[in-house]
């Protein structure tokens, strides 16, 4: 079915910062050459999603498709596609364009690029707002679409788009994927835990730093961490200083870093993922004797996604996830904002009757 020139999508949309989510119809672009038309078959919910559908980062644009971590299959392509077929199992993650001629697009940054277009609240090409994969088709374009392993079960693989890339993305760049490094994993959710089973594969030791002492037996048994720290018990803190190579930081409430800092060996890495509203507090002689670092990351590139999804294929790495329905997603959103989760909501979008959802 055809709408105003592009193909009808069936969705879920926020209208205002209560974030409530309910059918909506809207239009696709209409496919171009170089264009991949996907079936969704899940998406996975992120907090950001979260943030942005209530409107805490003051850019929602609505009404807001949300949804950034789509496997779907291919039921179409343009006559200028290579890359894919029809019938590929493919995914696409936190954006869906990029400026491609800027030095972080020619260096294979795109991800850091100043006009990078989102896959949902973002500016496309044609001046229309972007709408993410809360919805039962998406139109891309092919070098920003990525292949899924056939190893991997696509609800398991959906939040690998964008947890799975943030984490792993840094891991490699800053060196936290060599055997026998120590690994700080500092929250145990949807980045935490792929952190964890990321820093596992590479053959690291993988400390879990929480401030809730009920995630010692996941952190330790069920994901396979070699040690784990209440971050409020300072003895523990305190005995573990100076011990860890890196730290990759997934909290996304506020929190005191310095602690964390204090983990570290001289020349240690931290690495920011969690995006908490309020500032984070790093007095300067917290990273100056040690010569330790702080970085941030925000997902990672179409070259590092497809690497990602091939390392997780090779050893079988998928998020552990709670599928649920379109028609459960309100609460499921709720859910998400308690913390009552593991680790990451996936919507089952083929499986679910869209214009009854919500």
């Amino acid at each position: 079915m055809e709408l105003g020139g592009g193909k009808t999508a069936h969705g879920l949309a926020a209208r205002d910062a209560s974030g409530v989510l309910s059918p909506y119809g809207f239009s696709r672009r209409a496919q171009g050459d170089g264009d991949v038309t996907i079936k969704v078959l899940f998406c996975g919910i992120c907090h950001t999603d979260l943030h942005v559908i209530k409107n805490e980062w003051g850019n929602a644009m609505y009404p807001v498709v949300p949804g950034h971590e789509v496997v779907g299959v291919v039921t179409d392509v343009g006559k200028g596609v290579g890359k894919f077929k029809a019938g590929d199992t493919v995914g696409v993650g936190y954006f869906v364009d990029s400026c491609r001629a800027c030095d972080s697009c020619s260096k294979g940054h795109e991800n850091y690029c100043a006009r990078l277009v989102l896959s949902s609240n973002g500016v496309d090409r044609d001046g229309a707002t972007t709408q993410g994969g809360f919805s039962d088709v998406v139109v891309v374009d092919q070098d920003y679409v990525v292949r899924v392993p056939e190893s991997l079960p696509p609800d398991g693989a959906a939040p690998l788009l964008c947890a799975g890339v943030t984490v792993y993305g840094p891991m490699m760049q800053y060196g936290l994927n060599a055997p026998g490094k120590h690994l700080g994993v500092v929250g145990l959710g949807g980045l935490g835990h792929m952190a964890v089973k990321f820093g596992k594969a590479f053959g690291m030791t993988v400390t879990v730093i929480s401030s809730s002492p009920a995630k010692r037996e996941e952190a330790l048994d069920r994901l396979g961490a070699d040690a784990f720290l209440i971050s409020r018990d300072s003895e523990q803190m305190k005995a573990a200083a100076s011990t860890m190579d890196g730290i990759i930081d997934t909290v996304s409430a506020a929190h005191q870093i310095v602690p964390l800092l204090e983990l570290l060996r001289p020349m240690g890495q931290m690495v920011v993922v969690g995006a908490p509203t309020k500032p984070l507090e790093l007095p300067a002689f917290a990273i100056i004797p040690g010569w330790k670092r702080v970085a941030g990351n925000i997902v990672g590139s179409v070259a590092d996604c497809q690497a990602m999804l091939d390392f997780a294929g090779e050893h079988g790495i998928t998020a552990d996830v709670e599928v649920v329905g379109m028609d459960y997603v309100n609460t499921a959103i709720e859910r998400l904002e308690r913390n009552d989760v593991r680790y990451r909501f996936v919507l089952d979008v083929a499986g679910s009757q869209l214009d009854a959802a919500a």
